[in-house]
């Protein structure tokens, strides 16, 4: 085996190279000039992305490393995703009781990054698990950052458990598969399969472990409470670059290496979809805090994604990475109004503390609600064509009974949307949140996503290259 040929993965080595200097920067750097931590980080991660934009393939390892262009462009826009959380997480880093501890944050932040890349380029089992755990166990510790405030230790402590049992199922599924076809490579397991009953036992528990990760119901009940107690902008990034990863993973290994089963995995799939999206909607509307309103939010968004993985074609893959980029801007445009308000009132989270935002804060109320708008799938906003690009391709594939209920849960969807938007204009509040003026950092975030929310359903070449880069995915 010729070991050099491991300098063609040009973006795990780029990323890993930020890393390094991350972490030599955190051990070496002045104490007075730690704040530099914060932007440098942002500089190099902007550099690793505009030199790995150009698409590629690489096999490598005997097939072991498989980096299409559709995994090369999904690497870019969760690495878009990090920075865009960089910049939202400098206010909170400037924070007392953590700024010591940014250029953990950072790396933490970097490492998941790295296994995500991993994952979304694996084409072997024991690639892709290795890749899953270096995303989740980081991830663990950012969720518990803030372990002396709220419930961070707590939400930290619940979402390692859960990993580490969806973890252990998925684990099981993949020895299973080895037992019965002998390999683990992605290009070989399609020839032995038979759709005997342990094969597809092996398929439910390595589905159901991935189905933890995306918070699909019945494996959600960790995510409201992970979100709750997490940081926000640890939230932000669970909720958007985490799922982008998994959901694109997802994917891949359905229909490549199960594709020959998919009478087996389409029912389950779109029960699961169905359920997903219903409780999610359901549960969404009990909320007053914000973020576990986000987080229920998040679920039903994890099911609309998923009608794409249903699809199981190239227009599907396309779907889905548009939705994710769609995602990206709206979601994080939401949690960078919650954590300018909760940073700048010191905690306020729940709905009614937004009664009469607009009053005092007229352009973050805007920002939001253009982003719930998205969210809600309303036109002419970016959400809108994400959702129609997935029912679309859904609908292609005969899913068509799932195309409609979602479709009605999507109207149950815009009356919560709206409860917010209903509190920030309409709801009367005699001492609404003060006026506040946020950081450089966080403005430039919050007009990136919404750009992005108002110019990705209007430029409309974008779908079209997603959709010339999906054709063999």
């Amino acid at each position: 085996m010729d070991y050099t040929s491991i300098l063609n993965m040009h973006q795990e080595l780029s990323l890993i190279a930020v890393f390094l200097l991350v972490f030599v920067l955190d051990l070496f750097l002045p104490e007075k000039h730690r704040y530099l931590i914060r932007r440098i980080s942002c500089i190099l991660l902007g550099i690793q992305l505009v030199t790995n934009l150009t698409p590629d393939e690489v096999i490598l390892f005997g097939g072991m490393y498989h980096s299409t262009p559709m995994a090369s462009v999904m690497k870019s826009i969760l690495t878009l995703g990090t920075i865009l959380v960089f910049m939202q997480s400098s206010d909170w880093l400037k924070r007392q009781d953590v700024q010591h501890k940014t250029g953990e944050y950072y790396i933490l932040t970097l490492s998941t990054l790295i296994g995500m890349y991993f994952m979304v380029s694996a084409g072997h089992f024991l690639l892709f698990f290795i890749g899953l755990e270096l995303a989740s166990v980081p991830m663990a510790c950012m969720i518990a950052f803030d372990k002396y405030k709220g419930h961070s230790a707590e939400a930290g402590a619940k979402f390692i458990l859960s990993a580490l049992f969806s973890s252990g199922i998925m684990l099981y599924g993949v020895s299973m598969i080895y037992g019965t076809i002998g390999t683990l490579y992605f290009e070989d397991v399609p020839a032995g399969l038979d759709g005997g009953a342990l094969q597809i036992l092996a398929l439910v528990f390595f589905f159901t472990g991935l189905a933890f990760k995306l918070s699909l119901v019945p494996f959600h009940l960790w995510t409201a409470d992970t979100y709750q107690g997490a940081p926000t902008s640890v939230t932000a990034y669970l909720s958007v670059i985490s799922k982008g990863a998994a959901a694109f993973a997802t994917m891949v290994v359905l229909v490549k290496v199960f594709g020959s089963m998919t009478e087996h995995w389409s029912l389950m799939l779109a029960i699961i979809i169905v359920a997903t999206i219903t409780i999610g909607n359901l549960f969404a509307m009990r909320q007053s805090h914000l973020k576990r309103f986000m987080a229920f939010s998040s679920i039903s968004q994890a099911g609309y994604i998923m009608l794409a993985v249903l699809a199981g074609t190239p227009q599907g893959m396309a779907s889905l990475v548009y939705y994710m980029v769609v995602y990206i801007v709206a979601n994080l445009a939401v949690f960078g109004v919650i954590a300018s308000v909760e940073h700048h009132t010191h905690g306020k989270l729940d709905r009614t503390d937004y009664n009469g935002l607009y009053q005092t804060n007229p352009k973050l109320t805007m920002v939001m609600t253009l982003a719930l708008f998205s969210l809600a799938g309303i036109p002419p906003f970016a959400g809108f064509f994400s959702k129609f690009f997935v029912f679309a391709a859904a609908f292609h594939s005969g899913y068509w009974l799932v195309v409609f209920i979602a479709l009605v849960n999507t109207v149950i969807s815009l009356y919560y949307y709206l409860l917010i938007i209903k509190a920030m204009f309409i709801t009367p509040n005699k001492q609404p949140i003060p006026t506040f003026q946020n950081g450089s950092a966080m403005r430039i975030c919050l007009t990136v996503c919404v750009a992005g929310i108002l110019l990705l359903g209007i430029i409309s070449s974008v779908y079209g290259v997603l959709s010339d880069t999906a054709i063999n995915f």
